[in-house]
């Protein structure tokens, strides 16, 4: 079992609406750079990025114009559903690199995901681009069956993408897009069916009874890629359920499983930045509670792997 370490609770300045939590709860994806710990939250139309290091709290920018209901059921109707952030190197506009907020794709109106620029500091710039993912998901969708994209990183030669498998009859697997088309693509503003590479089914096991599913991934310099994976017992890719546990996995570049363990939190891990320091991974998590007055919290592990 992995120990984990309560490091702080995401929360925010004043937000920019009188109705919005000073927090983040639905906390879905986590990206470490230079000082800043950036999360993107799967209900929300902003980004948050906080200081790495201490806890003060965090700062809202804005992905998508609009606002969300504050009612639950119209805000989980209404909102864009971003599950993965990745970090990518330099691209057209964006010369110290950028972060990618991919969308789950598991209903129509969640196919828009946002490309937001660095620093080199690794602090936001401010300028956003919208990427469009609706042909490239309507063709995964066409294979895997109901889409739910969690987790994204950057490995080798390709974008990887983690479809999280929700409920008995949900499908796991890890979506190769081609790197450099897929960089192409996503600096004209969308990702196509041409970028896709591979898809590989996968099975995780189970923890508690419930099947393990994917939540999220971070890359290793060698190739190899940390993910999280949660077991919950949501019956497809809209509904919520009981969390059984969560655990993180190792994968070797060609996606051969190395590690998975279950983590001793009973909490519904959705966001991973890993990364190597004397010789060990030490990771940053993040999980959503599905309660919005929850705020979200900020863990840390590390794993006993080679490094």
């Amino acid at each position: 079992m992995i120990r984990t370490t309560p490091r702080r609770t995401l929360t925010l300045e004043a937000p920019e609406s009188p109705g919005l939590p000073a927090h983040v709860s639905a906390a879905s994806g986590l990206v470490r750079v230079g000082d800043w710990l950036h999360v993107i939250a799967d209900d929300s139309l902003h980004l948050a990025t906080f200081p790495a290091r201490g806890d003060a709290p965090g700062r809202l920018s804005r992905l998508f114009e609009g606002e969300l209901p504050e009612e639950p059921a119209a805000r989980k109707a209404a909102k864009p559903d971003l599950e993965a952030l990745c970090l990518l190197g330099p691209l057209a506009g964006a010369p110290h690199g950028a972060l990618l907020a991919l969308p789950s794709g598991s209903t129509s109106a969640r196919m828009r995901g946002a490309l937001v620029t660095l620093g080199a500091d690794g602090a936001l710039t401010g300028e956003v681009r919208t990427v469009d993912c609706a042909t490239m998901y309507q063709q995964l969708s066409r294979e895997l069956g109901s889409l739910n994209i969690e987790g994204a990183a950057v490995v080798g030669g390709r974008l990887r993408l983690l479809q999280r498998g929700n409920g008995d009859a949900g499908v796991d697997a890890l979506v190769d897009l081609d790197r450099e088309r897929a960089m192409r693509a996503i600096e004209v503003g969308a990702l196509g069916p041409e970028v896709v590479r591979t898809t590989l089914r996968w099975e995780l096991g189970r923890t508690g009874g419930v099947r393990l599913s994917f939540t999220d991934a971070s890359p290793l310099p060698d190739g190899r890629m940390i993910f999280t994976a949660t077991a919950e017992a949501s019956p497809d890719t809209y509904s919520d359920g009981a969390v059984a546990g969560s655990a993180v996995g190792l994968l070797a570049p060609d996606g051969t499983p190395l590690f998975l363990d279950v983590v001793d939190a009973k909490v519904k891990l959705e966001g991973v930045d890993a990364r190597v320091e004397g010789g060990r991974v030490h990771l940053l998590l993040v999980a959503d509670a599905d309660d919005p007055s929850v705020a979200a919290p900020l863990l840390e592990a590390v794993l006993d792997v080679p490094a």
